[in-house]
């Protein structure tokens, strides 16, 4: 079984994720963008029985483009969100794929809110969420 660990930048607050995400995305929301401080954002969702989290966090929670609830947890140390959960998805973390730092890490398999992707963007060729 894969075992993939996932940290903020000082380290302090980390997730472990047992197996394979159950979602591998690129969300083009303007809050992941604002989130993540780039174009977009990368994110695994896996089972919430699959990631073990340690460490301080503190919890930002706002509502999404849908009207749903997102919950970010992030170091209150360094500031880097190193899981989220949203209200669409009960039971499940999500991770920003960054965050495992791991050049190998599967790609992603689904786009989100593509019609808010920046113009100079390729098209990545994904399944867009309906």
């Amino acid at each position: 079984m894969t075992i993939r660990d996932a940290r903020c930048a000082c380290g302090a607050l980390t997730a472990q994720a047992e197996g394979d995400p159950v979602r591998l995305s690129v969300c083009h929301c303007l809050d992941c963008k604002r989130r993540s401080g780039s174009a977009f954002s990368w994110n695994a969702t896996y089972d919430a029985d699959r990631v073990a989290i340690a460490g301080e966090s503190q919890t930002y929670r706002r509502g999404s483009d849908d009207g749903y609830w997102v919950r970010q947890s992030f170091c209150p140390q360094c500031s880097v969100t190193v899981f989220y959960e949203i209200e669409q998805r009960p039971g499940m973390i999500s991770i920003p794929a960054g965050a495992f730092a791991d050049p190998a890490f599967p790609s992603p398999t689904i786009e989100v809110y593509e019609d808010r992707a920046c113009f100079w963007l390729p098209d990545l060729g994904l399944p867009r969420e309906p």
